[in-house]
């Protein structure tokens, strides 16, 4: 009988790790327990478990009335209260790869076949051109520290190229450009000036447009659509209040229907009032998209008092309207500010979509958010990411101490490691979260991840590129290109959804209900008015859940005690282990969240650190997902194996790291004890990436190598003459003489040359005996000015500082620079020689 009853428990625990549904189960079950009948003794005690079980689960009225109702009304008494906000930011987007990760079976097959998504020949070219232009027109220290906006020459061009209008169609003469170029286009942007890239990024991102396309009017989009394309409508969206910001549900900007006067003509509008702040190109809009809350006291419209926020297009030039103020928001010079208007009466016809769609406003704001979300801080993030990575790499080549590249030294490379990983993740969840915009999706849990996620490695990686530049990064001038995107950082953390609120409840909270195959259905039965139709909807999700609860646990627990080593995985190479351990980490995601909902239920949403823990597996698990992919879209290249290895590596790492916290925090020490026990059956396997993987990390990024090429194609490079310019230039210089510059060193310390009063009379020694030749002698020369040139910092009068001119003594630096240079080329040539590289 015990081998029977093994057996039972050996099926039943097949079928629930293959996910098989509730008949296929009891028919499977039902039939080895046959077979084991036969060939062995027949016992009754497995046959009566065995009815005990499938026969209520098999009869849907029993099961309904007996079982499921109990736990209906269970189950409605203590699901927290949502209000409509928090209820139409759920419903919000669309679930893509995110389902696959959290229901613990992602289909890895079919994540790799979604391919490289590429860019256009149109849209090439516009990056090659006109992009390349615009970055070339801006100085972004003047545009910054002198003029606070961009000049008029620069507008203009932005308007005449259709940057504003990226995202609106050719119907109304826009450009139509695909996400990933949309992104492209911003990041590269931002590379060379984040200012203007925030003024190109916002009227393509949530705004008036974005408004317009997906729910304007065909009149509407008529008369705003054309203009916004060729920027002469520029667009602001007000959203922010000083009682409202992450809690948008709190504003008190309020619209009443009433009737008024316009055009002459008394007719049912609304009177509005509203003071908002933080509004980007509020200073200079030409029309204005409010977000206010809709009342209709006098039941003008229908018998709804209360019909919620609604969002409306408002010329700024409408009598009522204020704007002009600046803010300043960390010193940057896009254009941002307030907006109010007191008793502002404007016509329904103004309400986006018409009046049909008042109260539908925040509906509206978090459909869009959930694809503008996924495009523009995200390529701002990158652009941080990549621009650390070239600049740093570069500038730790060409900067000596102690002689030889600071590079060199441990100390800095662990620092730049931590730039080089996260620059390749990056890129990779830049395009890969692109690419789902450009299915057509609105991603609102992957979104939320990108934004997160990638705004905070961005971040870090200004923080460690700060450091390894040292005083060339801190101080202010022409020639500094990090400064103003480090001091811009905390824009991109607080915008679209503050990190902290992000983190804490959006991405768990709003994944877990979306991403979830039941949770969803089963708090709609909740809600269903009719409450017969209710009960069945949640019978049958209910016990889907239970099996799907029940296979989590066990693919979980077996994935831990096997080492992950049966499970699929879609590539031969060396990569393929990853794959089986993030299923496995999924596996366990799908699991522990199951057993926090049940045992917490509404609590949870409460516990933010406990489900922002549960938001990091799910991030982590994207994070790593999109680096495999994007390494395989890249051709499987050598030099980037080491770049998959640490990041897939430390995404596992942080994933354990995170279910072990959430263990050692759950309320009930059993079951966390149970639960790690399930998820971590053989303890801690997974670290962190070794000094070793680091230092190969840096190696490719302090060389002309593919990989380094691949992560910056992005950045803007410009002239040998401006700030990164020559950065790259001496990079560049160094590189090609270093083999002279080890031969130099070395005949210096073997006495075979002999010690010159400067570098010109020692490589002229070195000439004459033929020891050098002149390509050398010449290499040497150009590097060792290109370098010197490479680590200057500006400095400036008094006057200039007190008048901020600091863009008129150029002239001066540069005299300086040069006389300066000729002093240290007088200098003993072995004290400046460079070791073997």
């Amino acid at each position: 009988m015990m081998f029977q009853l093994l057996c039972l428990f050996l099926v039943t625990a097949v079928a629930l790790y293959l996910r098989k549904d509730l008949t296929t189960s009891v028919i499977m079950v039902s039939a080895s327990l046959f077979v084991i009948s036969l060939l062995s003794s027949f016992h009754l005690l497995p046959w009566i478990l065995l009815a005990l079980v499938a026969i209520p689960l098999m009869l849907p009225e029993f099961r309904r009335e007996k079982i499921t109702r109990p736990l209906f009304l269970l189950f409605k008494k203590v699901l927290p209260k949502m209000n409509s906000t928090e209820k139409e930011a759920l419903e919000a987007g669309d679930v893509w790869w995110d389902g696959d990760l959290f229901q613990g079976n992602p289909d890895w097959s079919k994540w790799l076949s979604y391919g490289s998504p590429q860019l256009t020949e149109e849209e090439q070219s516009f990056i090659d051109n006109q992009l390349e232009t615009l970055c070339n027109m801006l100085d972004d220290w003047t545009i910054v520290h002198k003029d606070k906006d961009l000049p008029e020459k620069v507008w203009q061009y932005i308007k005449k190229e259709k940057f504003l209008g990226m995202i609106i169609p050719k119907a109304y003469g826009g450009l139509e450009f695909s996400a990933l170029a949309h992104s492209t286009v911003v990041t590269k942007l931002a590379t060379r000036c984040g200012s203007a890239a925030v003024d190109v990024m916002v009227p393509n991102s949530l705004g008036p447009a974005e408004l317009l396309l997906h729910y304007g009017t065909d009149a509407q989009k008529d008369q705003y659509l054309p203009n916004l394309a060729i920027g002469k409508e520029i667009p602001c969206f007000a959203l922010t209040a000083p009682d409202a910001g992450s809690d948008a549900g709190a504003m008190t900007d309020t619209g009443v229907i009433c009737k008024g006067k316009y055009k002459g003509k008394t007719v049912t509008g609304i009177k509005l009032n509203w003071n908002k702040r933080y509004i980007t190109l509020a200073p200079v809009a030409t029309v204005l998209g409010l977000a206010f809350k809709l009342e209709d006291p006098q039941g003008l419209l229908g018998d709804k008092k209360d019909i919620g926020i609604t969002v409306a297009l408002i010329p700024t030039k409408h009598k009522g309207v204020i704007i002009g103020q600046r803010h300043l928001p960390m010193n940057a010079a896009f254009m941002n500010g307030p907006t109010q208007g007191k008793d502002v009466f404007i016509p329904l016809e103004w309400i986006v979509g018409g009046v049909d769609f008042a109260g539908k406003g925040w509906m509206m704001l978090m459909e869009c958010l959930a694809a503008g979300r996924a495009i523009s801080l995200p390529g701002m993030g990158a652009a941080s990411g990549a621009m650390s990575y070239r600049m740093t790499g570069a500038y730790a080549r060409v900067r000596q101490q102690f002689n030889t590249s600071i590079s060199n030294f441990e100390g800095v490379e662990e620092a730049m490691a931590q730039i080089a990983g996260r620059a390749y993740m990056l890129e990779a969840t830049r395009v890969a979260t692109a690419s789902a915009v450009d299915l057509g999706l609105k991603p609102s849990v992957i979104s939320a991840i990108a934004k997160y996620h990638m705004t905070e490695a961005g971040r870090t990686c200004l923080t460690h590129a700060m450091d390894v530049h040292g005083g060339r990064g801190v101080i202010l001038g022409e020639r500094n290109y990090l400064a103003h995107g480090y001091m811009a950082t905390p824009i991109g953390i607080t915008v679209e959804g503050a990190n902290i609120l992000t983190r804490n409840l959006m991405i768990f909270g709003q994944g877990a209900i979306r991403c979830h195959p039941y949770v969803f259905n089963e708090m709609e039965a909740a809600h269903n008015p009719d409450a017969d139709q209710g009960l069945k909807n949640f019978d049958e999700n209910l016990f889907a859940h239970i099996g799907y609860s029940l296979s989590n646990f066990i693919r979980s627990l077996s994935m831990g005690l096997s080492n992950s080593l049966w499970i699929n995985k879609p590539v031969d190479h060396e990569m393929g282990r990853y794959y089986q351990h993030l299923t496995r980490m999924s596996s366990s995601l799908a699991f522990i969240s199951d057993i926090a909902m049940a045992v917490l239920g509404g609590d949870l949403k409460r516990k933010e650190r406990l489900s922002a823990r549960l938001g990091d597996i799910l991030s982590q698990l994207y994070l790593a997902s999109t680096v495999l992919r994007y390494y395989e879209d890249g051709g499987c290249q050598e030099d980037e194996k080491v770049y998959v290895h640490w990041n897939v590596q430390r995404s596992l790492y942080l994933i354990q790291q995170a279910l072990v916290d959430f263990c050692h925090n759950f309320p009930s020490k059993p079951l966390a004890f149970v639960l790690k026990f399930c998820v971590l059956p053989l303890g801690r396997q997974f670290k962190m990436p070794d000094d070793k993987l680091d230092h190969q990390l840096v190696r490719a990024m302090v060389c002309k190598s593919q990989v380094r090429n691949r992560i910056t194609e992005v950045c803007f490079i410009g002239q040998s003459d401006d700030a990164i310019g020559r950065v790259e230039n001496a990079f560049s210089k160094v590189l090609e003489a270093a083999p002279a510059e080890r031969k130099l060193y070395n005949l210096l310390k073997t006495e075979e040359l002999s010690e010159a009063e400067n570098l010109e009379q020692t490589l002229q020694q070195a000439l004459e005996l033929k020891l050098l030749n002149s390509e050398e002698s010449r290499q040497i020369l150009q590097a060792r000015a290109a370098r010197w040139d490479a680590i200057q910092v500006d400095d400036y009068s008094p006057e200039d500082v007190a008048n901020h001119q600091g863009p008129q003594t150029k002239a001066k630096t540069k005299a300086r620079t040069s006389a300066t240079k000729s002093k240290s080329a007088g200098q003993k040539a072995k004290s400046n020689s460079e070791k073997a590289a």
